[in-house]
């Protein structure tokens, strides 16, 4: 057998894990982003220097990047304990921020919580949202390479046909996260005509058609391995991403964008229905011959071109999600309000899942099915509603400490029922002084480069190692060097002021 062979061996016939123990994976960097928050704070309280560019990035590679690391790899199996740190952490900096306040300092907790719950945040940019998009991208870079080494547990690859994988999730929950901040969720295209719209939606796409045709180029020049069953023998992620663009732009033309979530329930729907009633789900296993036939375009892509209609739902989903997300709210207390309903639609679609699980089909990835279509909204809804809760106990830090400034944090505005004085220090100092130093904010700002940067450097890596007889030391040695080079040069690039884009 050869190297490729054994590598495309290594990374196959895996039947992932239980939904549970992924959720708890995904919910711990809102954990760690907080940590992170809450540090810079107590620092800038107790240092009069502020932080350099390389403190800065250190910090926020210590607490942003290395625990996906070892959650993915030495501490799979201890995630609970790494909670139970990160509790502790958390609630200690918090303790201590609050002991040392600034603000209100003779002032007893229930009427703070009063004077806090009334104050109101920044609407125009939510930090939860850039936090989302950049703890997906951190985990799929981490991932694609990690799952070559020995140390990346097999439950956590991405399935075969059935189950759910830690690394099922990284597609969908890229879609979703782009969805949210899609031009139609923002408006971006609201003058003109409907033809106009789609005309600047498909000349948006020739990026990804550029990409895709040469990853596809790469890729079987230089005989590198793949899991077929992933997407098929010509199929990739950007062809992926240009249908998925391509058909919900055209779906967004025709129904309007607060009904999205019907159109997203209607197509996992019927998609389903087809699969169970139709020859569709023999086509994809099966291909037309019915004995794995890859002859033909279709059959050579099947996994890939039928799967978009799945990726489509959590489109649909991710574009009525961030609708709501970026309503406007004047208050803590309406933000509040909001993550408790996104949490409580999350815990229904786990309930759910656990329905159609039973009673209909497993999830599956590479039909992109119903059930696998809830799991992954359902997952992106608990992400997003842990890192908004973060932004609301991060908020309520800079709220009891004066001139308390977080890069990636809400901004505390002037409440007319809310202490005039402290606000306006709060407004003008931390807006003059806040830091533009953040890995958050630099991998946001240039994620599709962060995205093949991290595709580039593991083909290099899988090239020049031998990572199936990688040690678990060496490993996680390079792991952590290969997210350092990584992240290091898309901070350098936002340092400069440099935004890498082509349309």
């Amino acid at each position: 057998m050869s190297q490729k062979q054994m590598k495309e061996a290594f990374v196959s016939n895996q039947n992932g894990t239980s939904v549970l123990e992924i959720t708890e994976g995904l919910c711990l960097p809102a954990l760690c982003v907080l940590c992170r928050g809450l540090l810079i704070i107590l620092s800038q309280h107790l240092c009069s220097s502020s932080h350099n560019s390389r403190t800065r990035f250190l910090v926020d590679f210590a607490f942003l990047i290395v625990p996906l690391v070892t959650t993915l790899t030495i501490f799979s199996s201890f995630v609970l304990l790494e909670y139970l740190v990160a509790i502790i952490l958390g609630a200690g900096l918090l303790y201590e921020i609050y002991c040392r306040r600034t603000c209100y300092a003779r002032m007893p907790f229930p009427k703070i919580c009063e004077k806090f719950l009334k104050v109101s945040l920044e609407s125009e940019h939510i930090p939860a949202i850039s936090c989302f998009r950049v703890v997906n991208s951190a985990f799929t870079a981490v991932a694609i390479l990690a799952v070559d080494f020995p140390l990346f547990p097999r439950r956590y690859a991405k399935t075969e046909l059935y189950g759910t994988g830690a690394m099922d999730y990284g597609v969908g929950g890229f879609i979703f996260g782009s969805a949210m901040v899609s031009p139609e969720v923002r408006r971006k295209y609201t003058k003109g005509s409907r033809l106009c719209y789609l005309t600047k939606s498909l000349y948006s796409l020739w990026p990804l058609v550029f990409l895709g045709m040469g990853r596809l180029v790469a890729i079987k020049s230089i005989d590198y391995q793949e899991h077929l069953t992933e997407y098929g023998v010509h199929w990739n992620f950007f062809f992926t991403l240009i249908a998925v663009k391509l058909i919900t732009s055209l779906l967004l033309i025709i129904f309007p964008l607060n009904k999205s979530w019907i159109v997203a329930i209607s197509i996992t729907a019927l998609y389903q229905l087809a699969l169970d009633f139709t020859p569709l789900k023999s086509l994809i296993l099966y291909g037309t011959d019915g004995s794995g036939t890859r002859v033909g375009l279709l059959n050579a892509n099947r996994e890939g071109i039928i799967s978009v209609l799945g990726y489509v739902a959590v489109h649909m989903a991710g574009v009525q999600t961030g609708l709501y997300v970026l309503k406007e709210r004047s208050h803590i207390k309406d933000w509040i309000k909001a993550v408790y309903c996104i949490l409580l639609t999350a815990i229904g679609l786990f309930i759910s899942l656990y329905i159609v699980q039973v009673n209909v089909e497993v999830a599956s990835r590479r039909m992109a099915n119903l059930a696998f279509c809830i799991w992954i909204v359902a997952s992106c809804l608990i992400l997003l509603s842990s890192l908004l809760l973060g932004d609301i106990i991060l908020s309520f830090a800079k709220f009891v400490i004066k001139e308390a400034a977080v890069p990636c944090s809400w901004k505390l505005i002037q409440s007319p029922t809310a202490n005039k004085k402290h606000l306006e220090s709060i407004v003008s100092e931390a807006k003059r002084k806040e830091p533009t130093l953040c890995l958050i904010t630099a991998i946001n700002r240039n994620q599709l480069l962060f995205f093949l940067l991290s595709n580039v450097t593991t083909g290099l890596v899988n090239l020049s190692i031998d990572t199936l007889h990688s040690s678990t030391p060496w490993a996680l040695c390079l792991l952590n060097l290969y997210m350092f080079t990584n992240c290091l040069i898309i901070y350098v690039l936002h340092l400069q002021d440099k935004t890498v884009k082509f349309w």
